[in-house]
């Protein structure tokens, strides 16, 4: 009885799938029927188009679907359905573009675009900045300067004890000097080339080599420079020069908080940098040469310092940076350390003048000096009057001193620099001689905002040099625009490279505030004078 039971049930096995196999032969070449007729060859080759429109970025409109097909059934109509997806994915793709959503595409179209109108607008500035410097008011002829108008003179035979008590390092090269200009470091002829009128010449054939120096040359010592409100160092190359050094403190595009007081304010790197380049422009040439360069922190300042004070402020950021802060009157902590990135950082320098033991300078209080109390306004604030006593002190009761002081306050006024409560002169020119314009680091901190009280003096006194206001007139004209000059005078500067010194909200208020300066000059001149004084 189980033996037929085992034979029946295999029995029934083999007859379930021989059933199966045989299903199986019968159904296939079914299955692999198309279920629509094939397409015709136009067909095709529309749809290999449409297959490389979808992918094309050069394509200018999106692919139609055939109109010669003919009925399908669901599988093809879902087919069909796929296809104008991808029909009308390229089509929102092409729409996009055309009204900017694309923002890959769109973005590379429109910084091409940015790049070129900025190559070109440099181009257009750098022809206008040689024309005006080519100008005939940059180019007035002058006089042989005499001897006693040099500040400083080169000794024809220097004494053995005096080369004897001059100690080096060994980092310092071992040069030659004579009385030939040939065999001066930049440096030398930059202090040698300052004369009564001008801290250097017009046009001057070592200020390429000179800024070049700043801006490339080995640095062998850093140390804190003593004095100031904020962190300075001085750093010294190889070939006796030195240069003041000031780090970044802020960024290009961020204005200076509006609730402080501008005693309060950062000293900004860019800053000195634009502040050399504006005087240059305004035909003063009394700020020392100022180059941008981007300084190790570790290579360049903490492994060459002998300052242990300095060397005690370093430290590394949780995030990897260096970081120091040294020691002053203000933001010298923890808090407001000045940080690589993570070693590099941005830095001003500016070529140090003469030491004081050669060439002395007197400092001078500005009479249109700010109170700097939070409560308490200057005299000059309240009474209209106040140029009247001015005139009557010396030195400004004769010679240029008092336009040369307006020429001060207009450079001030364009770069919105707030600080200027004294200036230096050289001692040994006396009063006949021009003002130094040093430490301009809290220049350029607003740019949305003009300070019309740094222009008092021009709308009390109405005395401007004539010079002046004619090379001002210059720069009011579209060729010489003083913004398109400016931006291509910076543009020379090697911190250019990592970005503009300048932002453009900057550079359009140098046109704005130009404009408020010829306005005020305008008003004056409608004015009937009270003591008969002339422009000069």
């Amino acid at each position: 009885m189980r033996s037929r039971s085992r034979t029946i049930c295999l029995s029934l096995a083999f007859i379930t799938v021989f059933l199966y196999l045989l299903l199986a032969l019968v159904s296939f070449p079914i299955y692999h029927q198309p279920c629509d007729p094939p397409l015709p060859p136009r067909t095709h080759i529309l749809r290999d188009l449409a297959r490389i429109n979808y992918t094309s970025v050069g394509m200018s409109g999106p692919a139609e679907p055939p109109t010669d097909t003919t009925h399908r059934d669901s599988s093809n109509k879902d087919a069909n359905k796929d296809a104008k997806g991808h029909v009308q994915t390229l089509s929102d793709v092409l729409l996009s573009v055309k009204e900017g959503k694309n923002a890959p595409m769109n973005t590379q179209v429109n910084v091409g675009r940015h790049a070129a109108n900025q190559a070109e607008s440099l181009a257009s500035g750098l022809s206008k900045l040689e024309a005006l410097f080519d100008h005939p008011l940059y180019n007035m002829p002058s006089l042989p300067i005499p001897d006693e108008d040099w500040l400083l003179k080169v000794k024809s035979k220097v004494k053995a004890s005096e080369k004897s008590s001059q100690m080096w390092s060994e980092d310092h090269e071992d040069i030659q000097w004579n009385s030939s200009s040939n065999s001066h470091p930049p440096w030398l002829r930059f202090h040698l080339g300052i004369s009564r009128w001008q801290l250097y010449p017009h046009p001057d054939p070592n200020m390429e080599l000179l800024t070049q120096h700043l801006a490339t040359h080995r640095i062998v010592s850093a140390v804190q420079k003593s004095g100031g409100t904020q962190l300075k160092l001085v750093m010294s190359f190889p070939n006796y020069g030195q240069a003041m050094f000031k780090p970044m403190k802020q960024e290009r595009d961020e204005e200076t908080n509006y609730n402080l007081y501008y005693f309060s304010d950062f000293e900004r790197h860019n800053a000195e940098i634009a502040a050399f380049h504006l005087d240059r422009i305004l035909g003063y040439r009394r700020i020392p040469p100022v180059v941008g360069r981007l300084v190790d922190v570790v290579t360049e300042i903490k492994d060459v310092t002998t300052d242990r004070k300095l060397a005690r402020t370093f430290f590394t950021s949780p995030v990897g940076s260096v970081c120091f802060y040294g020691q002053c009157s203000y933001y010298c902590s923890t808090e407001h350390a000045v940080c690589g990135r993570p070693r590099d950082l941005e830095a001003s320098l500016a070529f140090m003048l003469p030491d004081l033991s050669l060439a002395s300078r007197r400092t001078w209080r500005s009479p249109w000096r700010r109170s700097y109390s939070r409560s308490k306004l200057a005299k000059w604030r309240t009474d209209p009057d106040y140029c009247s006593t001015v005139k009557k002190t010396s030195p400004y009761n004769k010679g240029t001193r008092l336009v040369d002081f307006i020429d001060m306050v207009i450079l001030d006024f364009l770069m919105s620099n707030m600080d200027r409560h004294h200036y230096e002169t050289f001692e040994k020119f006396g009063n006949n001689t021009f003002l130094l314009h040093l430490d301009n680091g809290r220049a350029f901190g607003r740019h949305s905002k003009d300070e019309p009280s740094i222009l008092a003096p021009l709308q009390q006194c109405c005395r401007i040099r004539r010079s002046t206001w004619l090379r001002l007139r210059l720069l009011s004209l579209p060729q010489y625009r003083l913004s398109d000059v400016m931006r291509a005078s910076l543009s020379h500067d090697t911190l250019h490279r990592v970005a503009p010194l300048l932002s453009e909200p900057h550079l359009a208020a140098l046109d704005r505030r130009l404009k408020t300066v010829l306005e005020t000059v305008s008003r004056c001149q409608e004015r009937p004078s009270k003591d008969g004084g002339e422009d000069y």
